[in-house]
């Protein structure tokens, strides 16, 4: 059986493909249409992260493939019921980027609350910012607000609690009465309540309709003055103009963007040089441990549906 792989995954996972099928790997068939629906065509499986699109005519290519394995847990970019329709199974690798996800956003938090880690070209040029930087925040005593309280958002609570920070959450597919608020020591809120009282927002949803342009300008504008927006979810969920006004205003005292409504991102010059930003390419998820874990988790869960 063939195996077709269309962005990066760990190389030793490949290899166990490798042993038991004919693979298909090459992380520039992403960007590379007509030779992806070729090799589509004769893929009993196709292995894929964020970028590449199984819907349209690749889903029409896909004429005899079993399983859509995905490097990753968003399936915004699999069209799932089409997938299931022609009797693949979409196999995503739930909870094995958790930890990598939450470091990340711990990591955004203490930085932007800080505000004193973009000091070094000041320094090392002989200026001497002491007092501009003298006066940020520590983490512990803090309230995280955790939208989404799956396997990342729990990962995240405990991280934060480790810190002594209070944590708060919501999720839409929850309620107060859910044994893991009292399991893991976190408090179940309502969304407004959440975005009224947190210092922390990180946000962990799938993109559906009720969570699209979720944070606009209004709601950034109820968010407590001086709170952090961090998005490792997906784009089209924060307004990223709206971010850039309320930060440049200071009524957002930081904000953490991993993840754009078009990836990669044009240039932006309202998202250039604009304060307490900080901006990554989609990597929160993505590190070398995780990769792993990611990448063996799909080559044994598409060896076994293979079978």
């Amino acid at each position: 059986m063939q195996i077709v792989i269309s962005e990066f995954m760990d190389q030793r996972a490949v290899a166990q493909l490798q042993e038991r099928h004919d693979v298909v790997y090459d992380p520039s068939l992403v960007d590379d249409m007509p030779r992806l629906l070729q090799c589509a065509a004769t893929a009993d499986a196709l292995i894929v992260r964020n970028r590449t699109q199984v819907r349209g005519d690749l889903l029409g290519a896909l004429a005899r493939c079993k399983v859509i394995g995905r490097l990753g847990v968003g399936l915004d970019n699999i069209d799932v019921a089409g997938c299931e329709a022609k009797g693949m199974a979409v196999i995503p690798a739930t909870g094995a980027n958790a930890l990598s996800v939450a470091e990340y956003v711990i990591t955004a938090a203490m930085m932007l609350l800080r505000g004193a880690f973009a000091s070094s070209a000041d320094v090392a040029a002989g200026r001497w910012p002491r007092n501009a930087l003298g006066n940020g925040r520590e983490t512990a005593g803090k309230t995280m607000g955790i939208i989404g309280f799956g396997s990342i958002g729990r990962t995240t609570a405990r991280l934060a609690q480790g810190l002594g920070m209070q944590v708060i959450a919501f999720d839409a597919m929850l309620d107060a009465d859910t044994p893991v608020f009292q399991e893991t020591g976190v408090k179940y809120v309502g969304l407004q309540e959440l975005i009224l009282q947190a210092d922390v927002i990180t946000l962990h949803v799938p993109l559906v309709d009720a969570t699209r342009g979720l944070f606009d300008a209004a709601c950034i504008a109820s968010m407590k003055p001086g709170a952090v927006l961090i998005n490792t979810s997906r784009g089209h969920i924060v307004d990223l103009s709206a971010v850039a006004a309320a930060l440049r205003s200071k009524h957002l005292g930081g904000a953490a963007i991993d993840v754009f409504d078009a990836e990669p991102l044009a240039a932006s010059a309202e998202l250039q040089d604009c304060p307490n930003l900080l901006l990554t390419p989609h990597i929160s998820g993505v590190s070398a441990e995780s990769n792993e874990r990611v990448s063996f988790l799909i080559a044994d869960k598409v060896l076994e549906a293979l079978q």
